[in-house]
């Protein structure tokens, strides 16, 4: 896999990008793994619906072919996009998002923080009250897992931050990863953004990957003092570890 630090670029054409890449790839064509930094920007998925942005002011929207909600992408955080042959890779999209989503809770122990699943809703949790916890979540049960990382849309959860109750499985959770993927003749774009030391403001003009009153956190919020290019290096690592065929 070829790793590119691309720095601070936009997202508009670095989308393109992705989609010239994967459609203009050979089956012999080498898997890359772009690592970038986005300005502020609010991206749309295939299931996005209008009514979770809220208000997105100056911010852009971009409508985008990845699965999932809108999220917010802006400096201080880290955006990886990993450019597979999940065909040659050997394995399917349902364990690929389990792989990436691992490389992630791997670059979170790196720096001393628990991360975490929540059933059906790709991306990875901390503990807003003990973030370095190893203490399993107590989370409702098990919702299925989307069948596809295509667009697909998920099963209805309660709704964060209204009422807290014994059914919501965002409780006392901060997410501090988003995750949305496009596959296409096998091959994967988009990618994970891991949250570094951003303004987290923005993130509260939407409904984070669709849910009202998720919280979003980062490094930073939790305690933990780390450079972008200190995360990104880790986290470029432990993506090109735990997506190897």
């Amino acid at each position: 896999m070829e790793l590119l630090v691309k720095g601070r670029v936009d997202y508009p054409p670095t989308y393109a990008e992705m989609q010239d890449f994967t459609a203009l790839r050979t089956p012999d064509a080498p898997d890359a793994l772009w690592i970038c930094e986005h300005p502020a920007v609010y991206t749309q998925g295939l299931a996005g619906k209008t009514d979770h942005i809220l208000s997105p002011g100056s911010i852009p929207v971009v409508q985008t072919n990845r699965g999932g909600q809108v999220t917010y992408h802006g400096p201080g955080q880290v955006v990886a996009y990993p450019l597979i042959d999940l065909r040659r890779a050997g394995y399917f999209v349902k364990e690929y998002v389990y792989r990436i989503e691992e490389s992630v809770i791997r670059t979170l122990a790196h720096f001393g923080v628990t991360g975490h699943r929540v059933a059906g809703s790709p991306g990875i949790y901390v503990r807003l009250d003990d973030p370095f916890s190893h203490a399993r979540l107590q989370q409702p049960s098990p919702r299925p897992f989307p069948a596809s990382g295509r667009g697909s849309e998920r099963p209805p959860l309660p709704l964060a931050g209204e009422g807290g109750g014994e059914g919501d499985p965002f409780r006392g959770l901060g997410k501090i990863a988003a995750l949305g993927i496009k596959v296409s003749r096998h091959c994967s774009y988009h990618g994970v953004a891991l949250n570094v030391a951003m303004d987290l403001e923005p993130f509260t003009r939407i409904n984070p990957c669709g849910y009202a009153g998720l919280q979003t956190v980062d490094l930073r919020t939790i305690g933990v003092s780390v450079t972008w290019q200190e995360a990104a290096d880790v986290l470029g690592q432990k993506l090109i570890t735990y997506l190897a065929p």
